[in-house]
C-alpha cells in the first residue's frame, strides 16, 4: 500500500501503468483534508452553492456539501492520477454514498484491484472513509491506459471552472419524470453496456437490450452485472440488431434509441430505411449540447455528425430540429446563429447565401420559434465585443444560442475544438425521426453518456405532453 499526506496535492509528477502491469489485489490509499477551496470548487460543479456563505468564518461552517461529488472525487483522483495513473478512463461506476463531508474532515480514499477484464479493463474497490466511518464504498471500472506515460502536474492547465452548470440542468430537469424505454443496439462491450447499465441506475432509461444473447451476456458476466431485469431481445448479429430495434421503435414498444457497439452508418440505415425505417417529414440531424466554460450559456451546435453537405432545404430542417430541441432544454426563444467564414453575404461563399436564405426563410414563417441571424462569422456570433468591433447589430450577434455550421466537417472541427482547447463537455442527441436517438462513442466520458440519456427522456415526455 502507498500513503500520502493531503492527498497527491504535493506531488508535481504522476506515472502510470498498462493492464499488463497491474496485478489483482494491488491497493493504494491517499488521506486528504477538506479545505474550503475543496468546498468551493465542488459545490460550484454541483450547483449546490447554499454551503457557501461570505458571512460565516472558517471554521464554522459545519453543513455537509456535495458527497457524492467529494467522496468521488477523490477515487477518480486516484484512478486517474496513481493506479492505474494518467491515461486512465472511467467506463461505470456502482458506488453508495452513505455520509455527508464537511470542511476540515479528514478524510482516507483507497482503491484496489479487484479483478481484471481482458482485454483493457479493471474492476476497482473503492472506499472513502472518515476514521472509522464509511462515506463510500463500490466499485468503479476503468479502462487502463495503453501506454507508459508521466505527466508533469504543473505544466498542467489550470482547473476550468463550469459556472453555468448545464448538464447539471440537464439532469435535475428529467429527475421527476419516468425512465424512458431505450433500445440499446448491439450492447457487446464493455463501454455500450456499462453506459445503458449506468444510465438505468440514475433512472434516465429502462434499457431493453437488443443483439445477440451469448455476447451481451458474456459482457455483463465479465463486468460483474446483474442484468436480468432487462429485457433481451436476441439477434443473429448487429445488422439484425439495427433492423429489430428500428422494429420495436416503429411498433412502439420503446420509446427512443441508443447505439451500442455497431457502427453508426448501420444504426442509421436501418432508421433512414424508406419503408421500415423511422423517418418523418424532417431531415434527420444531429446536435451537440454543449457545456463551455467560458460561455454563459447553453450552446447548440448543428449538424456535425450525420448530414455531410447540407443542401439549403437541408438546412431548414436542420436549423428547425435545433429550435425545437431549445424549447425543450428551456430556451423560449432561442437566437440561431448561421455560421460562415465572414459575415457578410458573398456570391462566391455557398455558405453565406445559403444563411441569407435561411435568414428571409425565417423572416417568412418557413422556420419558425427562433431569432434567426447570419451569415455571421463565429467570432461575432459568440462574442458581444467582436459583434460591436464590427458593427453588426443584430439580436443573435454575440448571444447565439445555436450555431449552425455549413457543412458537417466544420461542424466537427467546431465541436472538437471546444472540447479539447475550451474544455467545453458535450451531450448528443439525433433528431429528426419518429424517436431520438442517442449515439455514443467509444471516447464519450460517463458523463456525457449520462448527459446524452438526460436529453433523450427530456425529449420523449415533453412528445408525451404534446
Amino acid at each position: 500500500m502507498v500513503s500520502a499526506s493531503n492527498g497527491v496535492m504535493g506531488m508535481t509528477s504522476f506515472s502510470n501503468r498498462t493492464f499488463d502491469q497491474i496485478s489483482v489485489g494491488e491497493r493504494i490509499a491517499v488521506a486528504h483534508s477538506v479545505t474550503r477551496d475543496d468546498v468551493e470548487l465542488l459545490a460550484l460543479v454541483s450547483g449546490d452553492v447554499s454551503v457557501l456563505s461570505a458571512d460565516v468564518e472558517w471554521g464554522q461552517l459545519r453543513e455537509p456539501v456535495c458527497e457524492a461529488v467529494s467522496a468521488e472525487a477523490l477515487v477518480h483522483g486516484l484512478l486517474k492520477r496513481r493506479l492505474p495513473g494518467p491515461g486512465t478512463s472511467i467506463v461505470a461506476h456502482q458506488l453508495v454514498f452513505t455520509g455527508a463531508v464537511s470542511m476540515g474532515d479528514e478524510l482516507e480514499a483507497s482503491v484496489c484491484v479487484a479483478s481484471k477484464l481482458a482485454p483493457d479493463c479493471l474492476v476497482m474497490d473503492c472506499l472513502v472513509v472518515r476514521g472509522d466511518e464509511v462515506l463510500l464504498s463500490g466499485t468503479v471500472t476503468v479502462r487502463a491506459p495503453p501506454h507508459n506515460l508521466t505527466v508533469d502536474q504543473r505544466a498542467q492547465p489550470a482547473v476550468i471552472l463550469r459556472r453555468n452548470d448545464v448538464f447539471g440542468h440537464l439532469f435535475r430537469g428529467c429527475e421527476a419524470c419516468a425512465p424512458v424505454l431505450c433500445a440499446v443496439v448491439h450492447p457487446c462491450d464493455v463501454d455500450s453496456l456499462a453506459g445503458a447499465i449506468e444510465a438505468a441506475r440514475h433512472r434516465l432509461i429502462e434499457p431493453v437490450l437488443v443483439g445477440p444473447r451469448a455476447k451481451i451476456m458474456a459482457v455483463a458476466q465479465a463486468g460483474g452485472w446483474d442484468i436480468s431485469g432487462y429485457r433481451l431481445v436476441d439477434t443473429e448479429h448487429s445488422h439484425a440488431a439495427a433492423a429489430q430495434a428500428v422494429a420495436l421503435a416503429r411498433n412502439g414498444e420503446v420509446q427512443a434509441l441508443m447505439k451500442g457497439s455497431l457502427h453508426t452508418d448501420e444504426l442509421m440505415g436501418a432508421v433512414v430505411a424508406r419503408d421500415t425505417g423511422l423517418r418523418t417529414a424532417r431531415r434527420v440531424s444531429h446536435v451537440f449540447v454543449m457545456d463551455v466554460p467560458s460561455y454563459p450559456r447553453m450552446l447548440l451546435v448543428t449538424d456535425a455528425a450525420v448530414n455531410i453537405a447540407p443542401t439549403i432545404r437541408d438546412k431548414v430542417d436542420i436549423v428547425q430540429n435545433a429550435i425545437d430541441l431549445a424549447h425543450v432544454l428551456g430556451v423560449a426563444q432561442p437566437k440561431v446563429a448561421i455560421l460562415a467564414a465572414v459575415e457578410t453575404v458573398n456570391p462566391d461563399m455557398q455558405a453565406t447565401i445559403d444563411a441569407a436564405m435561411l435568414c428571409k426563410m425565417a423572416d417568412r414563417g418557413q422556420i419558425t420559434g427562433g431569432l434567426v441571424d447570419g451569415p455571421l462569422a463565429f467570432d461575432n456570433a459568440v462574442s458581444v465585443e467582436a459583434a460591436r468591433t464590427k458593427h453588426i447589430v443584430s439580436p443573435v450577434a454575440g448571444l447565439a444560442d445555436i450555431l449552425v455550421v455549413p457543412s458537417l466537417e466544420a461542424g466537427n472541427m467546431v465541436a472538437k475544438q471546444l472540447q479539447y482547447l475550451a474544455g467545453a463537455d458535450s451531450a448528443g442527441i439525433v433528431l429528426g425521426a419518429r424517436v431520438p436517438i442517442v449515439l455514443t462513442s467509444r471516447s464519450d466520458s460517463v458523463r456525457t453518456r449520462l448527459a446524452s440519456a438526460a436529453v433523450l427522456k427530456l425529449l420523449v415526455h415533453a412528445k408525451a405532453c404534446r
